[in-house]
């Protein structure tokens, strides 16, 4: 799986990586009501309970003639210690604490029924690895998960679909290799970023967060005993690989926290006699690094936004270092695997921009056979290689699919692939996410989930054509997906594209005539795909008549490569006027009105919420903007800020005159104006690395020194997090009570809460 480090959220996926993809956020709708109305609905009006005012110190910044003066710029401490600035956001939380106190019984029955659904105490679908079933286990009432694993019985060594893992009295043995419910005790924040096993099965190394600021601490211990393993990895990313079973692989980074070198770690050495296997010193670049699914090489890649390169090490010889697989060529963009005595390349170029698969000798890497050609309807996303199988995750229409290839037998010679087999879905918009799987099998295992499917784990016999359900999971109280409708609409935008959107609705509560609360969701950045998936909490507002759409706006990756690039640069606005067509064609198809549309965004879908609420705000009757990156010309200007230099190719680099004021344009903070806006909820993370808490901070106090209309205006700060928040499932469960609070409050709704 190929993970790229940006302001959205991605992070490097491992065996008890949760969601491979951006979980989607929470679901909510509107109602439209008098600002005093609103006002009174809250237990304390504005005019009793003051909002906290930002002091005013003047900052001025010029480029190219232009001047523009920021009054809160001292908010940003890089410190993050600074008494004046915490004192401001501790003001900010109490004030919303004080907004909210007077629904907060509400809130907690809110987050008791939410709660209701999941259950506690489960275990996920096992994951074969060696001669064990590898799993995570959930306990009833506790935040944090246990890893585990099981030997697998003897009857079951030769790998089936139908295979279950034995539980119960005369089943092998549980072993709990770790459990973070216990190593969380002492921290507001824990998350365990990568948990790798060792070939041989006796070993873990595990990357541990405790901060949410993503720099990472990696301990390795036995996985009988528990016992430590030397001293533990300070100061690195979770990019981790085993290489044999005594040394470790691992990347750390820079200070604006680029990954930006690749390090050698013998078992039983100090991290300070590591061997550097490369440094990358174009800050443009950041390094990835993972495991081929045959484990006999290891993959590091350098890419920036446009181009990424590949190296290789031979497992078996690490002591010949990193050898060059694609070379650095600006625009094209490769990803590679192994199998048998070829690698295999994804390329992406401005000729083959929905990318191609090729495959080249391993002695001989010049050398390559075009294996699936580029098509400019269909987007090849990643492959999957097997030992008689290639897998290519697509997308077409839209659409993900997965098309499976029989390839010859290893050392036979490699030619197109054609006549693959194709995996069937039953909803009509969905998600597919890829797993983790045994290079040596026939068995494919990946996870599905639509608006109305709960996540569910497959496993596909490519031989036979079979798929098996393996795991579904379990949604409490009484959940009948009968109930619900998904959909997919085409909204056209300015210049006639059409924007799709996805939609879920309970068929027999909503009256789709204009009269239902709605809450549309976007992204639109980094030719990432918001692909539909289920939520559970969200089904509190479906059954309470909300209908939940996702815009698949351009910028992001849903349509193809193309479609990414219409909606970045100097065509980034499309975006953000995708996202008001979307919104516009919703309330002109009567699934609600301006009075009961509500938006959420979260990360660079905050900038899109914050650009669209400067543009249209009289087009919405609420607004959830979740660690929005909303000051985009002052942190593009900036290189010492974290990511900066890497999305200049996203954004542009606006110490070019040309994208200066084109960004400054659509900027947030630089366009809040002294109008009316909707009621706003907004987010940030104290530690968080991909977007400054500053920038939300000063996106609020601007709004509220500049905004004519007495709608609520609240600002969270989680002083003990980051870009993702809290990191207990239950915490996050009750962010999404809060969440939906807040809108049924706008929407002055909460009456439906008391039943």
């Amino acid at each position: 799986m190929v993970v790229q480090i940006s302001r959205f959220l991605f992070i490097p996926l491992t065996l008890t990586f949760l969601l491979p993809f951006p979980p989607l956020p929470s679901a909510a709708a509107s109602l439209s009501l008098h600002h005093r109305r609103f006002a009174s609905n809250f237990s304390m009006s504005s005019t009793l309970l003051h909002s906290p005012v930002a002091k005013k110190v003047k900052h001025v910044m010029e480029q190219f003639g232009d001047v523009r003066i920021d009054n809160y710029y001292w908010l940003r401490d890089d410190s993050r210690t600074n008494p004046e600035v915490l004192s401001y956001l501790r003001q900010e939380n109490h004030y919303t604490n004080s907004i909210m106190s007077g629904t907060k019984n509400f809130e907690d029955k809110l987050f008791e029924e939410i709660r209701g659904r999941i259950k506690e105490d489960d275990v996920s679908a096992p994951l074969r690895k060696g001669h064990y079933y590898y799993y995570v286990k959930s306990l009833e009432g506790k935040e944090y998960v246990q890893h585990c694993r099981r030997l697998i019985p003897h009857n079951q060594r030769v790998p089936s679909v139908y295979d279950i893992m034995p539980i119960g009295p005369e089943a092998p043995h549980e072993h709990v290799i770790l459990d973070e419910n216990i190593n969380a005790q002492n921290y507001q924040y824990y998350r365990i970023g990568a948990f790798q096993v060792s070939p041989n099965n006796k070993l873990v190394a595990y990357a541990e967060d405790t901060k949410g600021n993503e720099i990472y601490i990696v301990h390795v211990i036995d996985a009988e005993t528990k016992t430590l393993i030397g001293e533990p990895l300070v100061g690195v990313t979770s990019y981790l690989e085993w290489v044999g079973d005594d040394a470790l692989i691992y990347i750390t980074m820079d200070e604006i926290l680029r990954p930006d070198k690749v390090w050698l770690h013998v078992l039983g050495t100090e991290q300070s006699k590591d061997t550097c296997l490369y440094v990358e010193k174009d800050d443009m670049f950041s390094l990835d690094l993972y495991a081929s699914e045959s484990k006999q090489y290891l993959f590091v890649a350098s890419e920036s936004k446009n181009t990424r390169f590949n190296f290789y090490l031979d497992v078996l010889k690490p002591g010949e270092g990193l050898k060059i697989l694609t070379p650095r060529v600006d625009g094209i963009d490769t990803t590679v695997s192994h199998r048998g005595d070829h690698f295999f390349i994804t390329r992406r170029s401005d000729q083959f921009f929905n990318s191609e698969v090729v495959a080249c000798p391993v002695d001989n890497t010049s050398s390559t056979t075009v294996l699936l050609p580029h098509r400019e309807s269909v987007k090849i996303q990643e492959i999957q290689l097997f030992s008689d199988h290639l897998v290519a995750y697509e997308r077409e229409n839209g659409l993900q699919k997965i098309t499976i290839y029989h390839l010859p037998p290893i050392g036979e010679s490699l030619r197109s692939l054609e006549d693959g087999q194709a995996v069937n879905f039953i909803d009509p918009v969905y998600s597919v996410y890829l797993s983790e799987s045994e290079f040596a099998s026939s068995i494919l295992r990946f996870s599905y989930s639509s608006l109305k499917t709960p996540s569910s784990v497959y496993d596909y016999d490519m031989k036979a054509g079979i798929s098996v359900l393996k795991k579904i999971d379990s949604v409490l109280g009484g959940f009948d997906a009968t109930r619900y409708v998904t959909e997919r609409k085409w909204a056209p935008a300015l210049d006639g594209t059409l924007i799709p959107i996805s939609i879920v609705y309970r068929k027999d509560i909503v009256k789709l005539d204009g009269s239902d609360p709605l809450l549309l969701y976007g992204y639109g950045s980094y030719e990432v795909c918001v692909d539909p998936s289920f939520k559970s909490s969200r089904l509190s507002l479906l059954d309470r008549g909300f209908i939940y759409a996702i815009a698949h706006i351009r910028g992001g990756g849903e349509m193809g490569r193309q479609w990414y690039e219409n909606g970045k640069l100097l065509k980034k606005k499309n975006t953000f006027t995708d996202f008001i067509a979307s919104a516009e064609y919703l309330i002109e198809n009567k699934f609600c009105s301006k009075e009961k549309l509500c938006i959420e965004g979260r990360s660079a879908g905050g900038l899109l919420i914050g650009s669209v609420l400067n543009t249209r705000p009289d087009l919405f009757k609420a607004a959830v903007a979740g660690v929005p990156f909303v000051d985009v010309v002052t942190t593009m200007l900036d290189p010492t800020i974290p990511l900066t230099t890497s999305e200049w190719e996203e954004w542009g680099d606006p110490r070019k005159e040309e994208f200066y004021f084109y960004m400054k344009s659509y900027s947030p903070v630089d366009n809040v104006k002294a109008q009316s806006y909707p009621h706003i909820l907004v987010t940030a993370g104290l530690n968080d690395p991909r977007v400054l808490y500053s920038e939300p901070a000063k996106f609020v106090a601007k709004l509220r020194d500049m905004k004519t209309d007495d709608n609520i205006l609240l600002f969270k700060c989680e002083l003990g997090a980051g870009h993702f928040s809290k990191s207990g499932r239950f915490e996050k469960l009750q962010e999404d009570a809060f969440t939906y609070i807040f809108i049924f409050k706008a929407l002055n709704m909460t009456s439906l809460l008391e039943s």
